[in-house]
This record gives C-alpha cells, sequence and structure tokens, in this order.
C-alpha cells in the first residue's frame, strides 16, 4: 500500500467554526453592552428575567439570523426560551463581574472592531449587480473540474482525537486495508472513535486536493487532521458526478457575487492604505517587500498540506 496520506486542512467546517466563534462574540457584545441600556418603549417587552426585559426587537433580530420559515410560533417559542437563558447567564456572569475580565474586553473589543469594519464595508461596497448570463456561462465552461467533468468521492471514516493518532496508529493505517482492521485496532485498546460515511465533490474542496484524492487507489487509507479530531478515512468509490449548466447557475451566480464583492473590498483597502499614514515600529512586522498570496492557492495550500 501506498504510504498513508496525510492532509492538514483548513476548510469548510474549520471556517464555520470560526463563523460561529465570530457570532458569539457578536453576541457577547451585544449582552454585555446592554447592561445600562435604556429600558425598552411600553408594549415592546416579551419578558422578564429578573427585571431584566427581553423584547420584541430582540426577539426579530434572533428570527432573521435563524432563517427559519417553517412552524413560526414554534420557532418564535424557543427562540424567546433560548434568549432567557442567555438573559440568565448574562446576568451570573455580570455578578462575577466577567465582563470586565481582561480577556472577555479584549474579545468583545475584537468583535466589535470586526463588525464594526464589516459594516463599513457593507455600506461602501453595496450590492453587487447579478452577473450576466454571459459571464456564468463562461465561467461554466472554464471550470469543466467543477461541473462536466465533476468527480465524487464516497468515503468511510472514523472520527478520533488527535491526541490519539499516535505513531502505532499511522503504521497500521499504512499496513490496513480496510478501516475495519483500524476500528478493531481501536477497540482493543480502548480508543473511542466515531464511524460516518461522507460524500464530496471536486466542486467542494480546493481543485489541488480533489486531484490529489483522483489519484489514490480505491481503498486508499489516509488521515485528515482537524485541530482537536482527526479522521481516519478509505476512499470507498470515486465516480462521474456532471453538473449541467442550468443546474449549476445559482451557485455560479452566487460565487461570482461573492468574488465581485470581494474584490471591490480588497480595492477599498487598497485606497485606505494608499490614503493612510501607516508606521511599523518593528521592522520585522513589515510587510514591504513581501509577495501576497493569492487567496485560492492559500485555501489549497491548507487542503493538501502534508500529502504523502
Amino acid at each position: 500500500m501506498d504510504t498513508t496520506a496525510y492532509l492538514l486542512r483548513d476548510l469548510l467546517r474549520d471556517l464555520r467554526r470560526h463563523r460561529a466563534a465570530v457570532t458569539v462574540m457578536l453576541v457577547a457584545t451585544l449582552a454585555l453592552s446592554a447592561c445600562g441600556n435604556k429600558e425598552p418603549k411600553a408594549g415592546q417587552a416579551l419578558a422578564s428575567v429578573n427585571g431584566a426585559e427581553i423584547t420584541v426587537l430582540q426577539l426579530n433580530e434572533e428570527l432573521q439570523r435563524s432563517g427559519a420559515t417553517a412552524q413560526p410560533d414554534a420557532v418564535r417559542k424557543q427562540l424567546l426560551e433560548s434568549l432567557i437563558d442567555r438573559q440568565l447567564l448574562q446576568n451570573e456572569a455580570a455578578k462575577d463581574k466577567l465582563d470586565r475580565d481582561p480577556k472577555v474586553m479584549q474579545a468583545i473589543e475584537r468583535a466589535k472592531a470586526m463588525i464594526v469594519a464589516q459594516a463599513y464595508l457593507q455600506k461602501r461596497i453595496g450590492s453587487q449587480a447579478k452577473p450576466t448570463r454571459a459571464e456564468i456561462e463562461a465561467y461554466f465552461n472554464e471550470h469543466p473540474e467543477f461541473f462536466t467533468s465533476r468527480k465524487q468521492f464516497d468515503m468511510h471514516e472514523l472520527v478520533v482525537a488527535s491526541k490519539d493518532v499516535t505513531e502505532p496508529l499511522k503504521t497500521l493505517m499504512d499496513a490496513s486495508r480496510s478501516l475495519d482492521e483500524v476500528a478493531a485496532w481501536l477497540d482493543s485498546n480502548k480508543v473511542q472513535y466515531g464511524r460516518t460515511q461522507v460524500s464530496r465533490t471536486s466542486a467542494d474542496m480546493p481543485p489541488e486536493l480533489s486531484s490529489k484524492l483522483v489519484t489514490m487507489p480505491k481503498g486508499q487509507l489516509f488521515i485528515i487532521r482537524e485541530g482537536e479530531r482527526s479522521l481516519l478515512m478509505q476512499i470507498a468509490e470515486v465516480k462521474d458526478s456532471p453538473a449541467t449548466l442550468n443546474n449549476s447557475v445559482a451557485h455560479i451566480e452566487q460565487f461570482l457575487i461573492n468574488q465581485k464583492n470581494k474584490e471591490a473590498a480588497e480595492t477599498e483597502l487598497k485606497r485606505l492604505r494608499a490614503d493612510a499614514k501607516i508606521d511599523y515600529f518593528n521592522q520585522t512586522d513589515t510587510m514591504a517587500g513581501a509577495q501576497p498570496v493569492p487567496p485560492q492557492a492559500a485555501a489549497a495550500a491548507r487542503g493538501v498540506a502534508g500529502l504523502k
């Protein structure tokens, strides 16, 4: 068997975790800054938790963020209970003066800065024009790996704690022909794990990563590290999964809009940097003369780092 492929990646799951962390910081900012705010107008309060009122505006904000459309009454009730739970925790945090903890204050300031910066970009950039049909067709034709030549990877995986990925386990992954053998070894060594099956297409990952997976034979075992957990994976099947233009229009349209937003944001940052006076007090921190890494290349590098 080929040497085990160790993939170190920071892809969609890490991005989701990062976004979730930002959301938590946003909630903390709003909650902790609410202390001492003016009382809501009459008729706005939906509940009171030890004298702290929860308003219609707060609930509407939660509804908007949840994106829920089905069973609105049930969702409203659940979100109201969540707001009550949050207020209880906020009250206890205030009693313990956690809002004055330096680490908490730093996290709040960071979240606030990110929110304000994002609001500025949103106001400055505005809504980008929808891409034309010609632009959509051009992107479709230029990227067959995402559409006409798209591949689907069906994989089995065992999820373990990264601390449990020891040298004996790596050696076993090299020598084994199936995850069942690995699972038996984990059982005998009392290593906890979860078992799942996943399917990913070449459109879901950087081209460099999918091209590596295509070269692996069916049955190949490899490891993906994701922070504190690791995935012991085996390729079960690689098959063609072409997508038509008509089925891809919405996806391509959203991608091109996001790309235009990103380019507009980069242009605005270049303008601001050109107009600003920026002083570096530590010469090792300056980016002068450094070659920027294209975002796509950076993402791809994260996806295939450590591939063997």
